[in-house]
């Protein structure tokens, strides 16, 4: 069962910028916004509809006013790093209900110039479960690391295994002139990396970047009269996954839950995806997210994502834009994985094109793994 009203994504723009000190955060905004809606044939004055996160509790507001906008439909859902491919299933379900027409996604932020080091800090302070972590230091790289400990110790995956995943996306970072790294790693640079939590070294590691990206979302009636070729929101899904207040599985992720939900309103089968963008705050979050979406069963992902699988030309290509691993993450990574589906399904991906793409599966991942965590799932087609 998928939308009444076909949704689609009429325009995308990714900041080239990954490093940009002269830049404030809105300006990111902005410039990404203008140049989504040049790609959709679009204006500002065409945009009924906006959804924003990661500036702050009432961002949306701000952004808003920054942009000129008086929408008729809000968003400000923050589930962390899925929140933007959540935004997409929510403007699309909106667009589908008639409560706006034009949509318009946004997302900046100068996390690198502005020295934040994403992932190193502890919970979310306020949070009523942080009074019984914060005493013991959690951070979220720990969290992860707790997880890949854990991946290991019950089913015997490995750390060349989980370096398998960063040099795969390192290598489709090369063939993206936009990415921060695009040097080619073996395995045994990423071990030889120094540990930042235990077993994950630094190249298991999502890099810190400035950047940006905005999608603009219409009515498939309203994009026969565009002049870029659209792409089908066809299903979404969105769960959470927790500690259940002290009963649960470490290997266990939201994703379990989202993915089925979208696959089956999209009316698609694992067989059927052609690309894959996971969030990749870590390598582990990668290969449990390949689990828990059923690509594999659960402990099996340490073997399914060697000899080149997931890689171009693979059965699985994952991240063909070098991912959060090696082109840029900001701080919430969710909006790229949207905008390089759009450019593979299109066939605008250059070097990096996935042979006949026609079925994009996106999933986000916010939050800390181990502890609780959100997880958004896409399914988009060529229209």
């Amino acid at each position: 069962m998928g939308f009444a009203r076909t949704p689609v994504i009429a325009g995308v723009y990714e900041h080239p910028t990954r490093w940009a000190p002269d830049k404030t955060a809105f300006q990111i905004h902005a410039e990404s916004a203008r140049g989504a809606l040049a790609d959709a044939g679009l204006t500002i004055a065409d945009v009924d509809g906006y959804c924003t996160s990661g500036v702050g509790p009432l961002g949306v507001l701000s952004m808003a006013e920054h942009l000129n906008l008086q929408p008729r439909y809000l968003d400000s859902t923050s589930i962390g790093g899925a929140s933007f491919v959540a935004h997409v299933t929510h403007a699309a379900a909106a667009i589908a209900a008639g409560l706006c027409e034009v949509a318009l996604i946004t997302y900046g932020s100068t996390a690198s110039s502005e020295r934040f080091a994403v992932g190193t800090g502890g919970g979310f302070a306020g949070d009523p479960p942080d009074h019984f972590e914060a005493p013991f230091g959690p951070t979220v790289v720990g969290s992860y690391a707790l997880v890949a400990q854990r991946h290991m110790h019950e089913f015997g995956t490995t750390p060349e295994q989980l370096a398998e995943i960063a040099v795969t996306i390192r290598r489709h970072a090369g063939l993206n002139p936009a990415a921060k790294f695009r040097e080619p790693i073996t395995v045994a640079d990423v071990l030889a990396s120094r540990l930042v939590s235990s077993p994950l070294h630094l190249l298991d590691c999502c890099i810190i970047s400035d950047g940006g990206g905005a999608v603009v979302l219409t009515s498939a009636e309203r994009a026969r009269d565009l002049p870029r070729r659209p792409v089908l929101v066809l299903g979404g899904s969105e769960a959470c996954c927790h500690t259940a207040m002290g009963r649960r599985d470490l290997t266990d992720m939201a994703a379990q839950q989202s993915g089925p939900r979208a696959m089956a309103m999209a009316g698609v089968t694992h067989a059927d995806i052609d690309v894959c963008m996971l969030y990749d705050s870590f390598t582990i979050t990668v290969l449990e997210t390949i689990e828990n979406l059923g690509f594999c069963k659960k402990g099996e992902g340490g073997g399914f994502i060697r000899n080149g699988r997931i890689g171009l030309g693979g059965a699985l290509p994952v991240n063909t834009d070098g991912g959060g691993l090696s082109s840029n993450h900001p701080g919430m990574r969710g909006i790229f994985l949207i905008i390089e589906a759009v450019k593979q399904l299109r066939g605008d991906a250059g070097a990096r094109q996935v042979r006949d793409c026609e079925v994009a599966l996106c999933h986000g991942t916010g939050g800390m793994l181990g502890l609780r965590h959100s997880g958004a799932t896409l399914i988009l087609g060529r229209g």
